[in-house]
């Protein structure tokens, strides 16, 4: 006798199955909060590529994981969780760090909405910078920060150089940052597209609703140093 069962519960069901098996559950574990390179996350959880592609297919295809294009090296692809497919999981992993500092390469958008955004969902101090920052903040970011209540009309950019203390929590919040920080093994990398690119309200949007979903996840697992 067949069941039609709701599709909900189908859905369910195959995200159930494609995390019952320790490998995959661990990758998903890594993801939370942040986002990786399939050899990064190979190297990080010891598994050969040829084991690491059959896992992470059965994760895209139950609507876990998803890829990204890298938009430095155009030959990277990053894994990215896709957290509306795993509503009830939260951090499992606390960090203790003194102060968060959100990097992108021109500390003009992202890192700066990251920043802000941080500051008022977590005790822990935050800071941004760039890799090459840029001379100003970006006006659709001001103006992105001001339709969400985020005060950003009077941020200035910053080289990390001049900013970057040896225990702070990097996070680094676009690829280029994150292949540029070669020197800082212990960071977290999301993979947030570059709204500059694109130039519209709506681009800066969506990088501020992708960073805020993010910053929500992180902020429970961090606490002060």
């Amino acid at each position: 006798m067949s069941t039609d069962w709701p599709s909900g519960t189908v859905a369910r069901a195959r995200v159930h199955a494609a995390l019952g098996e320790p490998a995959r559950l661990a990758l998903v574990d890594l993801l939370v909060l942040g986002d990786a390179s399939p050899g990064e996350v190979g190297r990080r959880l010891g598994l050969p590529s040829n084991l690491l592609a059959h896992h992470v297919k059965l994760l895209e295809q139950a609507g876990v994981v998803e890829r990204s294009r890298s938009e430095g090296d155009h030959r990277r692809t990053y894994l990215r969780l896709r957290t509306a497919a795993l509503a009830d999981l939260v951090p499992s992993v606390l960090r203790r760090a003194p102060r968060v500092v959100f990097v992108c390469s021109h500390n003009s958008a992202r890192s700066q909405l990251a920043a802000a955004l941080w500051k008022r969902r977590s005790p822990v101090p935050a800071a941004s910078a760039g890799t090459r920052p840029a001379e100003r903040v970006h006006p659709l970011a001001v103006a992105a920060a001001r339709a969400h209540g985020l005060p950003l009309a009077r941020a200035r950019t910053h080289h990390l150089d001049d900013v970057l203390r040896d225990d702070d929590l990097v996070v680094a919040v676009c690829d280029n940052a994150h292949e540029e920080l070669t020197d800082h093994d212990d960071r977290l990398h999301w993979s947030v597209p570059d709204p500059a690119a694109v130039g519209t309200p709506a681009a800066f949007d969506a990088a501020y609703r992708d960073l805020a979903d993010r910053v929500d996840r992180l902020a429970p697992a961090v606490r002060p140093a």
